[in-house]
């Protein structure tokens, strides 16, 4: 039987194949040369391109990250989750009713009209009305929004919520775009760091405090993202490689190559309306099934762990307690017999088409086959794929939460009442212990419960890295993914051409 060793040995010398034949095909000629970059542009090749530029109906992770630098939310996190004033302060008038008021010296939309609070009304009450946004669900408590002059707003809850600042982190977008319809998620106008130029084969960025043109373009093979920045047709890389291209990359003098811990949850979904899985005793086969101690030591960059919840432990509404599932192929086995499954127990793992993605996938199926799974799986382009999950059409799927600061996400993710479009809820998953639970915000008492129903079978909190040439300076990777520090990266070579 084929384990995870052998899996592992034939894809690296698949990768390193393929690396070192574009290598020798790419320095073939460089006299002729054509595609080396104008040092005016930093070009950043990313594994995924944006799906939606408007910030109430994107979730996947790129159009989130680009978000955050096109448009500005009243509120965002600080280094200890916490929620931060960016737009506006507040202040709690009482247990129904927040005031904010915007900062005074905030910048202009990019159609250079002034944000006012007229804006932020226009916002938050589209997101209300909005019948297809995934963020809806979220201000469903809002009983109004009252504008009480240019800079001022108050919002009146329907009842108590004391998390209600760290809702407010949608982009604000001006009310006159809002009122004719205007297409943000192609075309997007907010007031953030980096405003949008235009979108076609990339989507080119400009920053507003010196014009600094930033290209991001979809390249979804990793090798191809590697020979990008090797021969100068990418300035910047980050995430979504295998650990030995990240290595390869560090032996490269005219690479710099930083790391970071990540605290991005990745785990296994499962649909619980399936007959199979409905079963809790399957679910725990499928958790003692897996060697994620084996795949973070094999296939994953520095700085990976193994997750136990969405947040991770060192999070204010962090778990420590939790135990992971240890691999246990024996128990597994024992657990799907009492189930009373015969087997092999045969499902179906969708993932996208992104080789590190396909390669975890490989690597799940081999280990699940000593445990008596037959793990089948369908890799497909992602805007497919992620339409597959929302809609509920999977067995089990491979994703990834990005970014999320606050412990609501156990309620938008498994609440019984935030089923899509209402929520993400999208295995279906319905427990009314929990839901108490989570009514109550007892979190720690929340994460052990789903820790122990197993809607999701948690795996790990992969590690950041980010790769760049020499030139580029001022960019690190954040634990979250995020790429904020597009705002204020600079290139040698830049600074260089315009000196000249």
């Amino acid at each position: 039987m084929c384990n995870i060793e052998n899996i592992i040995d034939s894809m690296l010398k698949k990768i390193l194949l393929i690396l070192c034949v574009l290598l020798l095909v790419a320095c073939e000629d460089t006299s002729s040369e054509t595609s080396v970059l104008e040092t005016s542009e930093i070009h950043f090749a990313i594994a995924q391109a944006p799906l939606n530029l408007d910030p109430r109906y994107a979730t996947d992770a790129a159009s989130e990250r680009v978000n955050r630098l096109i448009y500005q939310p009243l509120v965002d996190f600080d280094t200890a989750s916490k929620p931060a004033p960016i737009l506006a302060s507040w202040q709690v008038v009482n247990n129904n009713n927040y005031r904010f008021t915007l900062i005074k010296n905030r910048a202009l939309f990019h159609n250079q009209t002034p944000l006012t609070a007229a804006d932020v009304k226009a916002t938050y009450d589209s997101l209300l009305q909005l019948k297809d946004s995934p963020h809806t669900a979220e201000f469903a408590n809002i009983e109004s929004i009252q504008v009480e002059d240019e800079n001022t707003i108050l919002f009146s809850l329907k009842k108590v919520d004391t998390n209600f600042p760290a809702k407010l982190i949608i982009g604000i977008l001006p009310k006159d775009l809002i009122q004719q319809g205007h297409d943000f998620s192609h075309h997007p106008v907010g007031n953030g760091p980096l405003k949008f130029v235009s979108w076609q084969n990339k989507l080119i960025l400009q920053r507003i405090k010196d014009r600094q043109i930033i290209s991001l373009q979809e390249a979804k093979d990793p090798t191809v993202r590697v020979l990008k920045l090797l021969r100068g047709e990418a300035d910047l890389i980050q995430g979504d490689l295998p650990p030995e291209l990240v290595k390869y990359l560090e032996s490269k003098p005219e690479i710099s190559v930083k790391t970071s811990v990540g605290a991005n949850f990745s785990y296994l979904g499962l649909n619980m309306q399936d007959p199979l899985l409905k079963n809790l005793k399957v679910r725990q086969a499928l958790a003692h099934a897996i060697d994620r101690q084996a795949i973070i030591d094999k296939v994953m960059v520095k700085n990976s762990r193994i997750a136990g919840a969405i947040l991770p432990p060192e999070h204010w509404a962090g778990n420590v307690d939790l135990k992971p599932y240890d691999y246990n192929p024996m128990l597994a086995k024992k657990l799907l017999l009492e189930a009373g499954v015969k087997l092999p127990l045969k499902l179906v793992y969708k993932t996208s088409t992104d080789a590190q993605r396909v390669r975890f996938a490989t690597i799940l199926q081999a280990q699940m086959a000593v445990a008596g799974i037959a793990l089948g799986i369908r890799s497909l382009d992602w805007g497919t794929f992620f339409e597959d999950v929302k809609q509920g059409n999977f067995q089990l799927f491979g994703l990834t939460w990005v970014g999320i600061k606050t412990p609501e996400i156990y309620a938008k993710a498994f609440g019984s009442q935030s089923l899509p479009p209402n929520g993400f809820n999208r295995g279906r998953y319905a427990d009314a212990e929990l839901d108490k639970l989570l009514a109550n915000e007892d979190w720690q008492a929340a994460t052990a419960r789903i820790h122990a129903q197993l809607p999701y079978i948690p795996l790990w909190y992969e590690g950041q890295f980010a790769a760049f040439n020499k030139d580029i300076n001022n960019y690190s990777p954040k634990p979250d993914g995020d790429w904020d520090d597009l705002a204020i990266i600079t290139s040698s070579a830049t600074i260089s051409n315009h000196a000249h």
